[in-house]
């Protein structure tokens, strides 16, 4: 990869005096209710400053499936934007060994950001040859099931414990109208839903480990790994009642009781929040699946390309001491549903789902996220290999056994 444009190297101190008001476009992918309630109060805060403005570059597609091509396109070509979204771990590990992002580490010195940023493996996921080149700005976890008490009441069944109790309700749900489970027809969708969710609690957090962090392909393939897509069948078959492509669809059907239940990530809380539905009230959270309380370190980091401007440079190091401070860490994460990446915030008003979170986190039930343990290429193949099983006839044995196959190429 070479190159194509000519970067200012980063200073450690600009002098205020002689810096301007500057715009920062900002590309990342949070575009439902939720996100953009969340998103907004990291542009309030750049913009309170009264010295930079936030210039929102939202660009829709979950997972960043159309935001990341399009931020490496315009990088490559020589017009990178002055901020830009990535998934905490290895999505930005080529552009970052290429020297295209802003060294953060004398920020983070400078701020004692090592001392507060809880667990420090966040910061390790930015950090390539000891320096810094991203702000983590959450924690976002695939495990979790939501679940609305009201269908579950509709169809004279008690809200379940856990993924085996939605499984057995399946059919009184059914009776009663109400689709068991809804989730959006995107790749990224199914392949979370299967390969770490189901995969982690249903055969538990060691194997997990041993196939994505060890990549051993045997076990992948192996009679011990099966019932994850012996569940990934009966999941699929759960979701066929209703038809959406967005994740935040599926959340929305869940929210209106239209269905039962969604296996998706802590940021559908922000979705909940947005229709004022309480926790614990109108709807469950279950981390796990209800089997296994544990979280994943997934999440988004802000990354700061190259400028060849002094002013564009040092609103980007403001942008990112503001994304981590305490005040903007709360209010954003709030209404994010994530957990923040600070362990000296007030969360005084965090609800039940948030509460079952952090004890979790305290507890020290974590594993990392799968963009922490394969690289971009190796995720989106098994994205692509998940959502060709979710849409056919694909039995169990033949995505393992493919599932197995890129497993033993990964690196």
């Amino acid at each position: 990869m070479k190159r194509l444009t000519k970067f200012l190297a980063a200073t450690a101190i600009v002098s205020a005096s002689s810096l301007k008001a500057a715009e920062l476009e900002v590309v990342h992918w949070w575009t439902s209710g939720g996100e953009a309630a969340a998103v907004a109060e990291f542009a309030k805060a750049l913009d309170a400053t009264g010295d930079h403005t936030w210039v929102d570059g939202a660009i829709a597609g979950g997972g960043g499936t159309n935001a990341i091509p399009a931020v490496v396109s315009r990088m490559l070509g020589g017009d990178p934007p002055g901020a830009t979204q990535f998934n905490h771990g290895r999505q930005a590990e080529e552009l970052v060994a290429e020297g295209l992002f802003l060294d953060l580490t004398a920020l983070a010195e400078e701020e004692g950001w090592h001392d507060f940023v809880f667990p420090s493996s966040l910061l390790d996921a930015c950090t390539l040859d000891g320096k810094l080149y991203c702000v983590p700005v959450n924690i976002h976890s695939w495990q979790w099931i939501w679940l609305n008490n009201e269908a579950f009441a509709k169809a004279g069944v008690d809200v379940p414990a856990d993924w085996n109790g939605l499984v057995a309700a399946a059919d009184a749900l059914r009776g009663a109208g109400v689709a068991p489970l809804a989730t959006g027809s995107q790749a990224w969708q199914s392949s979370g839903l299967i390969t770490q969710v189901l995969a982690v609690n249903v055969v538990g957090t060691e194997a997990w480990r041993r196939v994505n962090v060890d990549k051993d392909a045997e076990f992948a393939a192996s009679a011990d790994y099966a019932p994850v897509f012996q569940a990934a069948e009966t999941a699929r078959d759960l979701s066929q009642d209703i038809e959406v492509t967005d994740w935040n669809l599926a959340t929305a059907a869940v929210i209106t009781g239209q269905a039962a239940a969604q296996i998706m990530g802590d940021w559908a809380q922000g979705e909940f929040a947005v229709a004022e539905a309480v926790a614990g009230e109108d709807y469950t959270c279950l981390p796990g699946l209800g089997l296994n309380e544990v979280l994943q370190l997934g999440g988004d980091a802000f990354y700061f390309p190259k400028q060849d401007d002094a002013d564009v440079e040092a609103a980007q190091l403001k942008m990112a001491s503001l994304m981590i401070s305490k005040e903007v860490q709360v209010s954003f994460n709030l209404k994010k549903g994530s957990l923040p990446i600070r362990g000296d915030v007030d969360l005084s008003a965090a609800n039940d789902c948030m509460n079952k979170g952090l004890k979790i986190l305290a507890d020290g039930n974590i594993l990392p996220g799968a963009d922490m343990a394969l690289t971009r290429d190796t995720v989106e193949q098994i994205n692509d290999l998940m959502v060709q099983f979710w849409n056919s006839d694909m039995s169990a044995a033949e995505v393992q056994e493919k599932y197995a196959t890129l497993i033993g190429r990964a690196e």
